[in-house]
């Protein structure tokens, strides 16, 4: 809560504690607003994070300081709450807020946008600026949200004009920042002629984020660098760019490097496009155990001293803080609690009441429980009782909406059910 602040236009949610020089109004920064609204969405009051988008377009909030995704978080957290209200008024701010960014960044001949490391919030990376995978990414997926939205609003002709600029920005990102021979989403340097840089670099994992990828492609082949200690494995990592390039770590003036070591912003961003890529593609290069393994890298990551802590970056080798400065003090640049209930406990959130669950808990579990968590106005309790004797209310994988269950299988496996019509939200323990 200490990041959720109020002002007279309502909550915000901001990224340091102390006011930097660099913030915009209410100290707030753009760069991890999307990672704001992916976890506030589990949060039940809806006042926060109502209040902390309305902030970005309607009260003084500057959305495009940094590279962003404000429309698919906005509908990402729409599909928790199923309440569209909110979701269909901001449509015109953030089909405005689109064409803003096409006006400033976009580059027509190459039919892709550009952008600085830096207003990525990644400065002095090894790859720099030009035609990124991360700009291009979150557009993508503010361009399919836009869709989604302009269809909810009944809008058809905005709903596919929006599908088709998503379609043409895939097919670029593919063509044109994919490296054949290095197999990875790679930065286009935006000078004519110039080559795609040569390093790969974490954010090649990031269009898996918005599932921009085609599943045929053969794309999956970047995820052979995951868990590889020559690419980007540490024992408190992953590291923001291969650990075999030359300037991998080397010292430079600047505090906040992103040339190798691991940033729980990234971190985030690659857990949530692992999930995805587990669930929607098929592969077999990376498991529901790599996500296990690198969540508790990225959980074990967030102590200094035997404490809980988090800041800016640390050393993926040695969990040593390397940015750890009065403003970096907890940190709020990253997500947790989406991780574990999308990704660990698998509660894929959807805009119909079908409640899909694909647990990428092991098999090896005896038992897990994520209890009371909102979901289309009531409280769900997913648990997992490989005997029966935890919980004691019987073996197997078990799915409750507002205490009754409705969801059981034997077995740890991927199941789907209709989501009750009772109203009450009533918490339950297992």
């Amino acid at each position: 809560m200490k990041h959720i602040k109020p002002t007279p236009d309502g909550y915000v949610i901001s990224e340091f504690l102390p006011n930097v020089r660099w913030a915009g109004k209410d100290n707030s920064l753009s760069c991890a607003s999307g990672l704001h609204i992916y976890e506030g969405r589990w949060i039940r009051d809806p006042q926060y994070i109502d209040d902390y988008s309305r902030f970005w377009f309607r009260h003084g909030g500057n959305p495009r300081l940094y590279s962003c995704w404000l429309a698919d978080a906005i509908w990402a957290r729409y599909l928790v709450t199923g309440n569209p209200s909110l979701t269909l008024d901001l449509l015109p701010d953030l089909v405005s807020n689109y064409e803003g960014w096409e006006k400033s960044k976009y580059e027509p001949q190459v039919g892709l946008f550009q952008q600085i490391d830096d207003r990525d919030g990644m400065e002095d990376s090894i790859g720099g600026s030009g035609f990124r995978p991360t700009i291009n990414s979150y557009m993508y997926g503010d361009a399919m949200a836009i869709s989604h939205i302009a269809n909810l609003a009944g809008s058809q002709s905005l709903a596919q004009q929006y599908a088709e600029k998503a379609g043409i920005l895939k097919k670029r990102v593919e063509q044109s920042l994919w490296d054949p021979e290095g197999q990875f989403f790679k930065t286009l340097p935006a000078k004519p002629g110039s080559q795609m840089v040569a390093v790969r670099e974490e954010i090649g994992f990031i269009p898996w984020y918005f599932n921009l990828p085609d599943a045929s492609g053969g794309f999956e082949a970047a995820w052979k660098q995951l868990m590889d200690p020559l690419g980007f494995f540490a024992p408190f990592g992953p590291t923001t760019a291969e650990r075999r390039d030359p300037q991998f770590m080397a010292p430079h003036k600047h505090d906040c490097l992103w040339n190798g070591p691991s940033w729980p912003y990234a971190t985030t961003q690659t857990l949530i496009a692992l999930a995805n890529l587990l669930d929607n593609y098929s592969q077999n290069i990376v498991t529901k155990d790599d996500y296990l393994t690198l969540l508790t890298c990225y959980a074990n990551s967030q102590y200094r001293d035997g404490k809980p802590w988090i800041a800016e970056d640390l050393d993926a080798l040695t969990g040593k803080w390397i940015v750890d400065l009065p403003r970096s003090v907890y940190y709020n640049h990253s997500g947790y609690a989406d991780l574990i209930i999308t990704g660990l406990v698998g509660l894929r959130p959807r805009a119909d009441d079908v409640v899909d669950i694909r647990p990428l808990v092991p098999v090896s579990w005896d038992y897990f429980c994520l209890q009371n968590v909102p979901y289309h106005g009531h409280l769900l309790t997913i648990f997992f009782d490989k005997i029966g004797q935890r919980y004691h209310q019987g073996v197997g994988l078990h799915v409750l909406s507002d205490g009754q269950e409705f969801m059981h299988s034997d077995t740890l496996q991927n199941i789907t059910g209709t989501l009750p019509t009772s109203t009450a939200l009533t918490p339950v323990s297992p």
